[in-house]
């Protein structure tokens, strides 16, 4: 079993075996904090922190009748199975602590505690207005992205988890996500085009998939140096670049439109992806005069 679902099933065991979701939700949050190595990322959502992530881990042990949930959202803890032990010291230290903290909390208490110690995790909520008081509310709004310069981004998912991603994107003030791989599938969750799709709709962030500027899986083997990729995007000049120009305009078009949008591929290195040369070709269109980024 994932050391995060173990963590999942202490959490619940500590708690005496049940937690609201909302509670589950942000007490894993507090103890990502925590954590050196966090085994979940969070967004900012309606309700404060979410994970995407988080979500799915709950419906698969769902299926696999580790949890339960009830009519009321809460989640139980199936079975007798003492989790907590197979923690590591520091975990298992802070989940007991956390419980010390906040057992006789209510929810509305837990949720002002993260708004209050986490601001970003409030920016999107729709309740912080009823929970914070307007010196509070304005804390909030100070971690809330925004910005009128208008600047072509550019990011890779390798390495990340899918919210450190759109977190990347929602401190950029991101508002489109163009995805310029030419076969958006991936082995890494969230990211295949339908689930990226839907997680950027979920979070206001427009997605696009433009197929045509970039490179075909069976161009993209033996790249085992840089040497290799350099030859590989001497061929996308040649080859791909000098002919789809018209779709580079229509990118610089949307940029001029709706002035913060990303491009997106796989690689963490700019310079072993072809995004790096598309928007450098899109810079040297008539009419730039913006700002290139890779984050």
């Amino acid at each position: 079993m994932f050391y995060r679902r173990k963590l999942i099933l202490a959490l619940l065991q500590v708690f005496g075996g049940k937690l609201p979701q909302i509670n589950l939700y942000k007490l894993l949050l507090i103890i990502s904090k925590q954590q050196q190595k966090p085994e979940y990322d969070f967004v900012p959502y309606m309700y404060g922190c979410y994970s995407f992530s988080l979500n799915a881990d709950l419906e698969t042990m769902i299926k696999k009748d580790m949890i339960t949930q009830g009519n009321d959202k809460s989640f139980h803890k199936v079975g007798n199975k003492n989790y907590l032990s197979d923690l590591k010291d520091s975990d298992k230290k802070n989940l007991l602590s956390i419980h010390g903290s906040f057992a006789k909390k209510t929810s509305d208490d837990l949720i002002r505690y993260t708004y209050l110690n986490y601001p970003y995790t409030a920016i999107r909520s729709s309740i912080a207005e009823k929970l914070l008081s307007k010196k509070e509310l304005e804390k909030v709004k100070t971690f809330k992205p925004f910005s009128t310069e208008t600047i072509l981004f550019t990011i890779g998912y390798e390495g990340i988890s899918l919210e450190e991603y759109f977190n990347r994107l929602i401190k950029n003030d991101v508002k489109v996500l163009v995805d310029v791989r030419n076969n958006p599938l991936s082995m890494k969750f969230g990211f295949s085009k339908n689930q990226l799709k839907k997680y950027c709709e979920k979070l206001y962030i427009e997605y696009i998939h433009i197929p045509e500027v970039g490179i075909q899986p069976e161009f993209r083997k033996e790249l085992n140096e840089q040497s290799d990729y350099d030859k590989l995007f001497i061929d996308y000049q040649k080859n791909n670049l000098s002919k789809t120009i018209s779709y580079q305009q229509d990118i610089f078009n949307l940029l001029k439109t709706r002035n913060r949008i990303a491009l997106t591929c796989f690689e963490a290195n700019i310079c072993m992806c072809h995004r790096k040369h598309l928007a450098e070709a899109i810079t040297k269109l008539p009419e730039w005069n913006y700002e290139l980024k890779h984050i």
